[in-house]
């Protein structure tokens, strides 16, 4: 296969491997938000949950998780599956994911915060959301940019678990060349790739660390 053939079908699976990894992103880094709240709420029944949530998305392989998100509709509905597009499924089946250990590391960044600030903020007259996203939230985010920051560099690598549902990304296509061509160049040209990419969105989160070292 030419060279350059190989390129370009490489190229159109990151695409899809960047539409993944973004999708994932906008998905899952609001999401955890509220699980983390709801993770640390005094109402037992909704802790509860949101305890239950967690533990069994750390719990099980993603990939495992990927074929349940894509096989359920049609298991419980019996919806079709030519109906329900892999890479809706995919997204879904990584933002539940991610939602759960971004939860973790945000209820993490709460928890660090001293208690004392958030006594002080009631004697001032602040009200709980006020105490919330003017003091708590700021310095949150601040402690949990470079968790968060390792997090994202493994979702570069895991998008290649799309192949699990038959996602036409850049590590089904590589495997798909490599089969066709008896070579590992199309393997080896992948890696880098998720090198580059990886290594993109690395600097990225270095940059945003430096943005919010406000406190430092």
């Amino acid at each position: 296969m030419p060279f350059w053939g190989m390129i370009t079908d490489l190229l159109s699976g990151l695409l899809v491997s960047v539409e993944i990894f973004v999708f994932t992103l906008i998905l899952a880094l609001p999401l955890g938000f509220p699980i983390a709240l709801g993770r640390m709420s005094q109402n037992r029944l909704l802790s509860g949950f949101f305890r239950l949530y967690i533990s069994v998305v750390r719990g099980t392989p993603l990939m495992l998780q990927i074929i349940f998100v894509y096989f359920a509709p049609y298991i419980f509905f019996k919806m079709p599956l030519s109906r329900y597009p892999r890479l809706l499924a995919t997204v879904l089946a990584f933002g539940l994911n991610y939602a759960a250990y971004f939860a973790e590391i945000y209820r993490g960044g709460i928890l660090a915060v001293d208690r004392g600030q958030q006594e002080a903020a009631k004697a001032l007259g602040l009200s709980r959301a006020q105490t919330f996203f003017r003091i708590i939230l700021p310095q949150t985010v601040k402690r949990v940019v470079p968790a968060v920051g390792n997090e994202v560099i493994t979702l570069v690598k895991d998008t290649s678990l799309a192949f699990t549902i038959a996602v036409t990304e850049m590590f089904t296509i590589a495997k798909q060349l490599s089969a066709a061509n008896t070579t590992m160049a199309p393997l080896i040209a992948a890696g880098v790739f998720y090198y580059i990419f990886n290594y993109i969105v690395a600097l990225g989160m270095e940059r945003l660390e430096k943005r919010f070292a406000y406190y430092n």
